[in-house]
């Protein structure tokens, strides 16, 4: 079985993606695509992790744990999302990393599903806007506290994916950058779920719908129907034209406000994540989706 795990990051998500794919539910599972309501497996999955740390997992643990999660027969595919499964928001910096102890989370997935494929699929986020709104989801704690020691410039999301693909080699690891996922939204869909280009789906705009206005999402959609044949990257172009042109200001411009933090750490921040995104481009093991 090929057992796709969508991990976040934190603030990259809000859950939209799982949503869309429960609209699909019905005819992804026609297709041998499962897709299993989060509370069905978020705290079965998490709490079987923890319990790994103090010993070896049973015997038929995958068996069990597949019987908890699915309905019916054994999909080709199941899909999996919680950006909780690294940690929670508080701990997701640490030591100098982002979420450390990651690749310990996936080597126990990989000991409990030692016979499935493995996809690992990320959102990466500038951390010159992440950190502030991962920052906000911690309850009960101060910058210093959040921060753990760590220092807003030495982060570097090519440093947790190198620690991931040390620990689990044999793990599929896709990423793509946040600021990118209106531009592939229903790519993501399709390529999560195994489909072809052009299969139809459900709620393939919904993301654009939020950041763009009413006004260009009813002429998005009349260009659509006049050019209804168009391959992936011409899509993705006509999508910046319009949001070019109709994007909603307020749902699209991050205000950073952390303290002590100027505009010149945050500017230097957004230059080295675009650095690090240069570098994770050219990782061995790592597929990144670019529009």
């Amino acid at each position: 079985m090929h057992i796709v795990l969508h991990a976040g990051v934190h603030a990259t998500d809000e859950d939209r993606l799982i949503k869309c794919m429960l609209k699909n539910k019905e005819a992804f599972g026609q297709l041998g695509v499962a897709v299993p309501g989060p509370s069905r497996y978020r705290r079965l999955l998490r709490d079987t992790l923890h319990a790994m740390s103090q010993g070896d997992p049973a015997q038929h643990a995958r068996e069990m744990l597949l019987d908890e999660i699915l309905e019916g027969d054994l999909p080709d595919r199941m899909i999996l999302s919680n950006d909780n499964f690294f940690s929670v928001p508080k701990l997701a910096v640490g030591k100098g990393v982002f979420y450390p102890g990651a690749e310990v989370k996936l080597a126990r997935m990989r000991e409990l599903f030692p016979r499935d494929r493995i996809q690992l699929c990320l959102a990466l986020r500038n951390p010159a806007t992440f950190l502030p709104a991962v920052f906000a989801q911690a309850p009960d704690t101060d910058l210093l506290e959040f921060m753990n020691g760590s220092e807003p410039l030495i982060l570097r999301w090519s440093e947790l994916l190198t620690r991931i693909r040390q620990a689990v080699p044999d793990v599929d690891v896709t990423v793509w950058c946040n600021e990118d996922t209106p531009l592939i939204w229903a790519y993501l869909i399709r390529e999560m779920a195994g489909l072809e280009p052009n299969t139809k789906i459900i709620g393939g705009f919904d993301l654009l719908s939020e950041i763009m206005s009413a006004d260009g999402m009813k002429r998005f959609r009349a260009y659509l129907k006049t050019h209804p044949v168009m391959t992936e990257i011409q899509k993705r172009r006509v999508i910046a034209a319009f949001l070019d042109k109709y994007a909603l200001d307020e749902e699209i411009v991050e205000e950073v406000d952390l303290p002590g933090w100027t505009a010149e750490l945050i500017t230097q921040m957004t230059e080295l994540y675009e650095e690090d995104i240069f570098a994770i481009q050219r990782m061995p093991g790592v597929e990144m989706i670019v529009p």
